[in-house]
């Protein structure tokens, strides 16, 4: 005959049941890691958990957790749809962490976002839109706008506004239906501002960009035409920025057909390839 006995281990502490589920605290913290022998390794200072903030507050190391960021990418709509078109290097000041990272978050088959800096904000708030947009088109059996998209987008860093982020995204697409069919851009920041407009360039050589788009660009530019200009700008600002570099990465936001909104124009095109290219077609060496 089997027996079995009851647990009776929560009447030790009959005060937890009456607490609600949001009251408990059953996650580990930095005074548990410290007590246990299986243990993270920590910082050697009082407060790791507040080593960053400290160390600004205090001013003994002025500029340490100035985090320096860099990158190039733009958007404009053209008559044809939207040209986005970035770099792929992740850099910290001088130090340079990777020349590979995609820049273009693919929110859906339909939307497009991109990444200007801290590469973690960026990739995981444009992650949960992709998530918020999905839950969205389930509700209501429609996929959001571009402006409702952005807006969801806007409205996070606005809550956020002043905890550390650090965004400059651009969120592009093509309505297919409604008052607002054709091609959008909106470009959002962590403060939550959020602006609608035709030519974009965010990051540290968005200047560079800025000057290669205000020479070559015009609504009526041909699909070819517009991806060389995205090209062309990006490589450009790599030449000047340091902070950017890597390959350039060019997508096609057009008319939804076939039941994706968004071409992939370049995968990856290294700049230093562009760079012996461009100055062969001037008649150059170089190394001038």
């Amino acid at each position: 005959m089997a027996m079995c006995a009851a647990d009776f281990s929560f009447l030790d502490n009959p005060a937890r049941l009456c607490r609600a589920p949001h009251e408990l605290d059953d996650e580990p913290r930095i005074e548990d890691l410290r007590n246990t022998l299986e243990q993270f390794t920590l910082a050697p200072v009082a407060h790791p958990e507040t080593f960053c903030a400290d160390i600004a507050k205090s001013g003994e190391a002025p500029g340490l957790m100035d985090f320096k960021k860099g990158t190039t990418t733009l958007g404009f709509v053209f008559q044809g749809g939207v040209i986005i078109a970035v770099d792929s290097r992740a850099s910290m000041g001088s130090y340079i962490g990777s020349q590979t990272v995609k820049k273009v978050i693919e929110i859906n088959e339909f939307l497009l976002g991109t990444m200007a800096g801290g590469a973690a904000d960026c990739s995981y708030w444009e992650r949960h839109l992709a998530r918020l947009c999905r839950m969205y088109e389930l509700r209501h059996k429609e996929r959001p706008s571009v402006a409702a998209a952005s807006k969801m987008l806007a409205n996070i860093m606005h809550s956020y506004k002043g905890r550390g982020l650090s965004c400059g995204t651009m969120v592009a697409g093509w309505d297919a239906q409604g008052r607002t069919k054709g091609p959008h851009l909106y470009m959002v920041d962590d403060q939550g501002d959020r602006h609608k407009g035709n030519v974009f360039s965010v990051g540290s050589g968005s200047t560079y960009a800025y000057g290669v788009l205000d020479t070559g660009y015009h609504w009526d530019l041909k699909v070819d035409e517009a991806v060389e200009l995205g090209r062309r700008s990006i490589y450009h600002a790599t030449h000047r920025d340091g902070a950017s570099g890597g390959v350039v990465r060019v997508y096609h936001v057009h008319d939804p057909k076939d039941g994706k909104g968004w071409t992939k124009m370049i995968a990856g095109e290294d700049v230093d390839s562009l760079h012996w290219m461009y100055a062969k077609e001037k008649g150059c060496v170089g190394n001038e």
